[in-house]
């Protein structure tokens, strides 16, 4: 939709942009749920189709980075084609490639097989994330970090809960098992048919009214453009390390203190579950005390505790798995709303393009990190990555764009 320089909203269209619309944050962050929560099942069950494949750690990750790319190429283009031309319905779609990427899965008779398997399921996510994180932000009523969070924690719960029900339903039983997770694509359609339908609305209102100016943060376009610069540097430090413990954490579990691949899921869902909780934290606070102070304290503020896991026990792992996890989680939001505010009317392109580079730096990490792991080992890769969140200081080159609260 063009916006109309000068114009007053009408009071129809005026009420909805004010207003917070709290069912539709909800069914959306359930469909992002249900949508990572099926991407999860992908690392979950490496340690299975590694042994029944015969695989090593460089297919591994090849693996990932197969569907990291194809869940991150197409994000930029597809939100800046909707941002020009809304597609409501397109979620429903995008997880219809979902549900054939899972059932494909679950039959592939090969390594092939599953690299086509996962690109369908990448191809999914690269349709869901832009126009979702648009029908959060329009449902948003202004409160930009909030609903970035709710939308995040359905993504963040549903990959700690994917590796969990992995391991009760895939693990014990086999591939097959997968395409029980095909029930929770056919339930994500369900509820994305009847947003697109309040997204349909929400346009057609939105339409009958006009639109107001769209005010910029007043900076120079080099200045913008270093700024979302350091804003993907800090999401390549955030997900490369991310990709260590995504793809590489239950193995490290495995080889250093000799749990089964049981054991390690259950470890793996206590991480993810510390990352869903954090992803809460970091909008609310970024709203309340500015976008930029998060993002410091999340990349930056999270080292030692990186630092400190290579060498730690069990016990002291576990709990430091979940501080780093808390930690780190709270920086997307407010990275993610900082962008569109760098950016204004370009919500759908900033969000393919940093959940885009988001996946993508987790796809190259876990394909590097898995080369780098047969080369030397699981253990010097958590040594290495442990340095990541150095970058993080970077984050007083941005400019403080925010007002005063």
């Amino acid at each position: 939709m063009k916006q109309q320089t000068g114009a007053a909203l009408s009071p129809a269209a005026k009420a909805i942009a004010q207003k917070t619309v709290y069912p539709i944050l909800f069914a959306i962050s359930f469909s992002h749920l249900l949508n990572d929560m099926m991407q999860s099942v992908i690392p979950a069950v490496y340690p299975l189709i590694k042994q029944s494949f015969h695989l090593s750690f460089s297919q591994i990750g090849l693996i990932t980075l197969t569907f990291q790319l194809t869940a991150s190429l197409l994000q930029p283009f597809v939100g800046f084609y909707t941002d020009r031309t809304p597609r409501p319905y397109s979620l429903a779609i995008g997880m219809g490639f979902t549900l054939l990427g899972l059932v494909s899965l679950s039959m592939a008779p090969s390594f092939i097989a599953i690299l086509v398997s996962v690109s369908l399921i990448g191809m999914g996510s690269s349709v869901f994330h832009p126009e979702s994180s648009r029908v959060a932000y329009l449902a948003s009523g202004g409160r930009k970090g909030l609903a970035q969070s709710i939308f995040q924690l359905g993504g963040n719960a549903g990959a700690a809960i994917g590796p969990l029900l992995a391991a009760l339903v895939v693990v014990p039983y086999g591939q097959s098992n997968i395409i029980w997770f095909a029930i929770a694509a056919v339930l994500g359609i369900v509820v994305l048919i009847q947003v697109g339908g309040w997204y349909k609305g929400h346009l057609i209102l939105k339409a009958a009214g006009k639109t107001a100016a769209i005010t910029g943060p007043g900076l120079s376009r080099s200045r913008i453009m270093f700024s979302l610069g350091i804003l993907l540097v800090l999401i390549f430090s955030k997900y490369f390390y991310m990709a260590s413990m995504s793809s590489y954490y239950t193995f490290y579990l495995i080889n250093n203190f000799h749990l089964s691949v049981q054991q390690s899921q259950v470890h793996l869902f206590i991480f993810l579950a510390s990352v869903a909780a954090g992803t809460v934290i970091g909008g609310p606070l970024g709203d309340r005390f500015g976008r930029k102070y998060i993002i410091w304290i999340s990349i930056l503020g999270v080292a030692p505790f990186t630092l400190m896991l290579p060498y730690a026990n069990l016990l002291w792992t576990t709990v430091l798995s979940v501080i780093i996890g808390v930690i780190l989680a709270s920086a997307f939001s407010a990275i993610l709303v900082y962008a569109t505010e760098l950016v204004p009317g370009k919500v759908g392109m900033i969000a393919g393009l940093f959940f885009g580079l988001a996946f993508g730096m987790g796809g190259l990490g876990s394909a590097l990190l898995g080369k780098l792991a047969d080369l030397t080992s699981i253990t010097y890769v958590f040594k290495v990555c442990a340095f990541l969140p150095l970058i993080g200081i970077i984050t007083g080159l941005l400019p403080d764009i925010e007002r005063k609260r």
